[in-house]
C-alpha cells in the first residue's frame, strides 16, 4: 500500500466536523510545463549526461519493440499524431510557449476561491468532541502531526522521477521484498490518492507531469498477441527504465503497461476513467484550466469517452467488462457489471461533459455522454439498490416473466439471495446500498465499499439513497471497518464459494 494510506486511515466513527476551509499556495507557480513530442516506438525516453552540454539533446530509442499487427490507422489516430507531435512531452527541456499555443484562450488560469466560514459554537463542540474520541481510541500518546509528518516523508519517498522531474509515486514500497513484480511502477488508479494529497498542499507539478505523460503514452500502439485494443486505452502502470548508451551517457525511458504483461492479462478498463477524474479534480483545486483546455487532452478525453460509448452488444447503459480489469488483476467475481467501474463511468462521464470544449465538432459526443448519464444513472438507483422492503421484494419475485411490463427484468430467483443478507441489513428503512454487480439471473448481493462511497462521491445515487449508505455504515461499523482502515467487501468469501469466485488464488485472502 502506498503511504499515503496513513492520511486517512482511523479507526474512530465519522465525526460531524467538517473541514471548512484551507490554504493552498497560488496555482500561478505551477503553470510552467515541459515541451512534449511523440515518438512512435514502444517507449518515451530522454537522454541525460552527467554535465554535458548535450544532456538535453534527444533521439529515437534503439530498443523499439516490433509489432505483429498490420492495422492501419484510423483518420482518429492520425489527428491525435498531429496533435501530439505539437505538444506532450517526453524531454527534459522546459518550454513555456507550448501551453500559450494549445490553450483555447491563452493561459487561462481561473483561481480557486476558498470560502472560509466563521466557526460557531457546534462546530466547537464537535472538534472537542472530536478530540474526546481520539483518546477514548488510545491514541492518547499519538500527536497528529507526527504521524502526518511520517505519511508525507514516506510518500515523498516513493516518488518517481523521470527526466528530473516527479512524474508519480510507486504503488509500494517495501525495502525487504526483493521481487517486487509490478509493485515498483506507477499505477495510474494507485497515484489518485496520492496525487490529491499534493493538489491540496499545493504541490501540483508532480500531478501535471503525470496527466501529460500517461496521455502521451495513450496514443502508442499496443498488441496482446498480435491484437490491438481500441484506441483511447489507458496504461495500467509505467515503470521508468534506465538503460546505459555509451561512455557516460544514459538513456530515460517510460515503459507501459496495456495489460500485456499483468497477471491474467487483462487490459485496464479503469485507469481511462481515473485520468479523466484527476484531470477535472487537478482544474478545480488548482485553478488550472488551462491543461484540460489544450487540443491533445481534449482530445484524450474524447478518445477514452468515445472507447467506453462505443455501441456493442450489450442492452444496458452500464459499462460491460472482463474480470481482473479493475481494482486488482486477479479474479475477484466481479465480471459483467460492476458498482465500482458503473460509479467511475458515470464520475469521468460528468467530468468529460464539463471538460470537453462545445464547438461543432465536439456537440454530438456532448449529447451522447448527457444521455448516457441519464439512462445510467436510473439504472443504477433503480436496479442496485437494497434495503430491506427490496430484499422481501425479491422473495416476491416471480420467475420467468417473458413481457415488456416484467418486474423481475433480470430473473433473478429468491433463493439466490444469500442468507447473511436478511440478519445484516438493518430493519430501518433509512439504511442500505448498492450491490456489486447484477447481470441475468444474477446478483452479486456483497457490499463493495469503493463503489458505495464513489457513487456518493459523484452523485450516482440519489440524495436519499446516499444517507442511506452512510447510515449503513455507521451501523454496520464493526463489519466494515473493525482494525481495518476500511474492507474493499463484505462479507469475504469462504470454503468452495471462495474456491469457484476467485479460481483458487491464494493472494485473493
Amino acid at each position: 500500500m502506498n503511504a499515503i494510506t496513513f492520511l486517512g486511515n482511523s479507526t474512530m466513527i465519522p465525526s460531524q466536523c467538517i473541514l471548512r476551509a484551507f490554504t493552498r499556495i497560488s496555482p500561478s507557480k505551477y503553470i510552467r510545463d515541459t515541451s512534449f513530442r511523440s515518438y512512435p516506438s514502444r517507449f518515451s525516453s530522454c537522454i541525460n549526461q552527467y554535465r554535458n552540454a548535450d544532456s538535453d539533446r534527444i533521439i529515437r530509442p534503439t530498443n523499439a519493440v516490433p509489432f505483429c499487427t498490420d492495422r492501419q490507422s484510423s483518420v482518429t489516430a492520425q489527428v491525435v499524431s498531429e496533435a501530439r507531435s505539437h505538444s506532450a512531452s517526453t524531454t527534459c527541456a522546459n518550454d513555456t510557449t507550448l501551453d500559450q499555443i494549445y490553450t483555447k484562450n491563452g493561459l487561462n488560469v481561473k483561481p480557486l476561491v476558498v470560502e472560509r466560514l466563521k466557526r460557531d459554537e457546534k462546530d466547537e463542540e464537535a472538534v472537542n468532541e472530536d478530540e474526546e474520541g481520539v483518546k477514548r481510541d488510545g491514541f492518547e500518546g499519538v500527536k497528529c502531526n507526527d504521524v502526518e509528518e511520517e505519511a508525507w516523508r514516506l510518500l515523498r519517498d516513493s516518488i518517481v522521477t523521470y527526466c528530473d522531474s516527479p512524474v508519480g509515486t510507486v504503488a509500494a514500497k517495501d525495502p525487504t521484498d526483493t521481487t517486487p513484480s509490478n509493485y515498483d511502477q506507477v499505477f495510474i488508479r494507485d497515484f489518485v490518492p496520492s496525487a490529491l494529497a499534493f493538489l491540496l498542499k499545493g504541490e501540483s507539478e508532480i500531478v501535471r507531469n503525470f496527466l501529460l505523460h500517461t496521455l502521451q503514452l495513450q496514443s502508442w500502439e499496443k498488441t496482446v498477441d498480435c491484437y490491438s485494443p481500441g484506441q483511447g486505452l489507458m496504461p495500467a502502470s509505467f515503470k521508468v527504465r534506465t538503460l546505459p548508451l555509451e561512455e557516460d551517457k544514459f538513456e530515460e525511458v517510460l515503459d507501459p503497461d496495456f495489460g500485456e504483461a499483468a497477471i491474467g492479462r487483462v487490459a485496464p478498463v479503469d485507469s481511462g476513467l481515473w485520468w479523466i477524474i484527476l484531470l477535472r479534480a487537478y482544474g478545480k483545486i488548482t485553478g488550472d484550466y488551462s491543461l484540460q483546455e489544450r487540443i491533445d487532452v481534449q482530445t484524450g478525453i474524447k478518445m477514452i469517452a468515445n472507447l467506453c460509448l462505443a455501441d456493442g452488444f450489450d442492452m444496458f447503459p452500464t459499462l460491460l467488462v472482463t474480470d481482473g480489469s479493475c481494482m486488482i488483476d486477479r479474479r475477484m467475481g466481479i465480471h459483467g457489471h460492476p458498482l465500482e467501474i458503473q460509479a467511475l463511468f458515470y464520475s469521468a462521464l460528468r467530468s468529460s461533459r464539463e471538460m470537453i470544449t462545445v464547438n461543432d465538432s465536439s456537440k454530438n459526443i456532448i449529447k451522447t455522454i448527457s444521455n448516457r448519464l441519464s439512462a445510467l444513472s436510473f439504472h443504477i438507483r433503480e436496479n442496485y439498490w437494497v434495503d430491506k422492503n427490496k430484499i422481501n421484494e425479491i422473495y416476491r419475485y416471480k420467475t420467468e416473466e417473458y413481457s415488456m411490463d416484467a418486474t423481475n427484468k433480470f430473473n433473478i430467483y429468491p433463493e439466490q439471495v444469500s442468507p447473511w443478507l436478511m440478519d445484516w441489513v438493518p430493519e430501518s428503512p433509512d439504511s442500505g446500498f448498492l450491490i456489486g454487480n447484477l447481470q441475468p439471473a444474477h446478483m452479486d448481493f456483497r457490499f463493495f465499499t469503493l463503489g458505495n462511497l464513489w457513487s456518493i462521491i459523484s452523485s450516482l445515487g440519489t440524495p436519499k439513497q446516499n444517507q442511506a449508505i452512510l447510515n449503513l455504515v455507521e451501523e454496520k461499523w464493526d463489519d466494515l471497518v473493525g482494525h481495518m482502515p476500511l474492507k474493499i467487501c463484505y462479507p469475504a468469501l469462504e470454503s468452495s464459494e471462495w474456491h469457484i469466485i476467485t479460481g483458487s488464488d491464494p493472494k485473493n485472502t
